[in-house]
């Protein structure tokens, strides 16, 4: 594979990167994507072994990203229904407000349904909270993933 071209599948993973920060674009598929792409353009041993290790990382922290941090919400009391309708006020929030509106509004879609159902203000607070922090380790467990996946084929761009 030219130098231009693996420049282009190294921007492919930066943009898959900011993708998994800013759940609009598709960051991990991006990122699998690219590295498939020039793992058939390169071929070997070498560019196969990366594409699979990076398959693998994506796809264990992708099962993580789902049951860890699903299970703390479910340990904190956080029903679905209050971080699917955080979801989509951010959703909203994000074409309202660019980029910071996505976070705003899914902290509100939260906090407005977990008031709605506790009827309390500070428990509200404490779920929308909870919730929070779970979205976070979410997105971090996505991010370290991708992360080792962009490692795995750096390391293997620069050494071959």
């Amino acid at each position: 594979m030219s130098s231009a071209a693996e420049v282009v599948v190294g921007l492919v993973i930066l943009v898959g990167l900011v993708g998994v920060v800013v759940p609009i674009i598709p960051g991990t598929l991006l990122i699998l994507a690219a590295i498939l792409l020039w793992a058939l353009m390169t071929g070997g041993a070498t560019a196969w072994t990366v594409f699979v290790l990076a398959a693998l990382a994506l796809v264990v922290t992708g099962v993580v990203k789902y049951t860890w941090p699903g299970q703390r919400m479910r340990d904190g009391g956080v029903p679905n229904l209050s971080v699917m309708i955080g979801g989509v006020v951010g959703i909203i929030g994000f074409f309202v407000v660019p980029v910071v509106g996505l976070f705003l509004g899914f902290v509100l879609g939260t906090y407005v349904a977990e008031w709605i159902r506790l009827r309390n203000f500070n428990i509200a607070w404490a779920s929308t909270l909870h919730a929070v922090k779970a979205v976070g380790l979410s997105m971090v467990v996505e991010l370290f993933g991708a992360l080792v996946a962009a490692g795995l084929w750096l390391g293997a761009v620069v050494v071959v």
